[in-house]
């Protein structure tokens, strides 16, 4: 889930004029393989095998689910008609199941990372507790997930070129995989074909991002209707990225310091166990009022000065000292000094504190400890159970971050800088709810992350003209962080939530009430 830069989730496919083939799950039998529709491998495709279809059954607690899995690879052909990219994907879909059965297209960010974190996290039908023996990822062991997706909607997940077992031909062809645009309208051909290939078509289209993927989902949704004539139902978006301006180059931008300020302020209650919901809004009000005015008018001086700097102290766990030296805009120094001496925070999950690997060093120097510690677990335990369960049986390693990808994305005509800080989906947002009236949108987000921070969603949202918004995109807030999901009560709480936005009838809150109060 990277986005080093902003780490962040993804998922993707993809060449501008790919003509991908996909296997058929209805013509296969459970446990055959279907025939490869690549050539004979070049390089590293001659080491994935063909398709592999498998029936399993999950019991949840509703009832037995009877499903079928396939694993398998989408070939990517450039206009000469050669393959270009060879791209992995994870289907699931319930066993005899109707045509118009809701399906959900998944996945991470990154740019750079692979799907296992959605994938065993959150959606799948196997979930990787990160509890007991396994709570730093040492000692991983799946089991069967009473909270999957497949309850409510049929998944399809796609790893992009560069992750996990998805390469392109070699360099050149791999860059026209790493940009925004293209991105998006290669992912928008795939699942095109995917639906064609699989008579899906009557089906409700969702997608599901996190991260980067919250943001690319809203992209992709716009190619889906622009380039595919194929219209989407609606998408869910996870810890996304959704305004680059708050993020990229913010440092002194007082409302990007303000709407992240919530977030400092849930991490430090976590970390006192004393968090409550109440004391969180207490600090949003905090946040765009005196905070915010301080932070955009002149350097406070005396009483004022003192006063303001031990409120935000008292927020933020932050030595009073500090606060002054930094104007109040504490964002870069939270992490290294917030969780206490020799202490360090992930920007992932800011409600923790481990020790810090460079006490010495005035800046943060460690590995993350939630994207490069326990959640690194995700990658070799998919690798295993798509051997040992989905019968998918090679001999290339799994890529589940490929920071490469990330160094090398282009945004908006360039790499970093600027490019990032222009990227943007309220506009998407807006077209796609005007001209869709049905079309719906679900963004949860963990309290404590503060690498993208909910109240920058909730300013999207909230500047969403009111007729667009209404009863159709809402606001969803849970204990823990970026992957809040990891808590085994919060992603039984976003099932449920999820449930009710797949089928529930009943109007969906306005992006003002979805603050619900959630308990460990």
């Amino acid at each position: 889930m990277t986005m080093r830069t902003i780490p962040i989730l993804t998922l993707l496919l993809l060449a501008l004029f790919a003509q991908p083939g996909f296997s058929q799950d209805a013509a296969n039998e459970a446990g055959r393989q279907a025939p490869s529709s690549s050539p004979a491998g070049r390089g590293l495709f001659g080491l994935l095998p063909a398709d592999s279809v498998t029936e399993h059954v999950l019991q949840t607690p509703d009832g037995t689910l009877r499903y079928v899995a396939t694993a398998g690879t989408v070939d990517l052909r450039g206009q000469d008609g050669q393959v270009s990219a060879k791209v992995f994907y994870t289907a699931y879909r319930l066993k005899d199941g109707p045509k118009d059965r809701p399906l959900t297209f998944a996945f991470n960010g990154g740019p750079g990372a692979a799907s296992a974190y959605l994938h065993l996290g959150l959606v799948g039908p196997k979930i990787l507790p990160f509890s007991g023996e396994n709570a730093d990822g040492s000692q991983p062991v799946l089991h069967d997930n009473p909270q999957s997706w497949l309850a409510f909607t049929d998944l399809v997940l796609i790893d992009p070129v560069g992750t996990g077992w998805s390469r392109a031909t070699g360099e050149d062809e791999a860059r026209r995989y790493f940009s925004v645009r293209q991105d998006a309208e290669s992912l928008a051909k795939v699942i095109a074909l995917y639906v064609q290939a699989n008579d899906r078509l009557p089906a409700s289209k969702f997608l599901l991002g996190e991260s980067y993927g919250g943001f690319r989902a809203a992209k992709v949704a716009q190619a889906m209707k622009n380039s595919q004539s194929m219209i989407p139902a609606g998408i869910i978006m996870v810890s996304p990225l959704m305004e680059g301006r708050f993020l990229f180059g913010a440092e002194n931008d007082p409302l990007a310091a303000a709407l992240q300020f919530p977030s400092l302020a849930a991490a430090e209650l976590e970390r006192q166990n004393r968090f409550d919901v109440e004391q969180v809004r207490e600090a949003e009000q905090f946040a765009m009022t005196d905070y915010l005015v301080a932070l955009a008018g002149a350097w406070p001086k005396g009483t004022a000065s003192n006063d303001f700097d031990q409120r935000v102290a008292a927020w933020t766990g932050l030595p009073q000292t500090l606060v002054a030296r930094t104007r109040g805009f504490v964002g870069d120094v939270y992490a290294k000094q917030a969780g206490g001496v020799s202490r360090i925070v992930s920007p992932y999950d800011a409600g923790t504190a481990v020790a810090d690997a460079y006490p010495e060093a005035p800046y943060s120097r460690n590995d993350d400890p939630v994207l490069e510690g326990y959640t690194r677990a995700y990658g070799s335990a998919f690798a295993a159970y798509a051997r040992d369960s989905l019968g998918f049986r090679t001999e290339m390693t799994y890529s589940l971050l490929n920071e490469e990808v990330n160094r090398r994305w282009e945004w908006n005509g360039g790499r970093g800088g600027d490019s990032r800080a222009t990227a943007s989906v309220a506009t998407d947002l807006r077209d796609l709810l005007s001209t869709i009236p049905s079309f719906r949108i679900m963004v949860a987000h963990g309290y404590s992350d503060i690498l993208t921070p909910y109240g920058m969603s909730r300013y999207v949202l909230d500047h969403l003209p009111p007729n667009l918004a209404e009863g159709r995109a809402s606001l969803k807030l849970y204990r823990g962080g970026h992957m809040f999901y990891t808590r085994d009560e919060d992603r039984r709480q976003m099932f449920a939530d999820a449930k009710t936005f797949y089928i529930d009838e009943a109007p969906l809150s306005s992006p003002h009430d979805g603050d619900p109060a959630r308990t460990p």
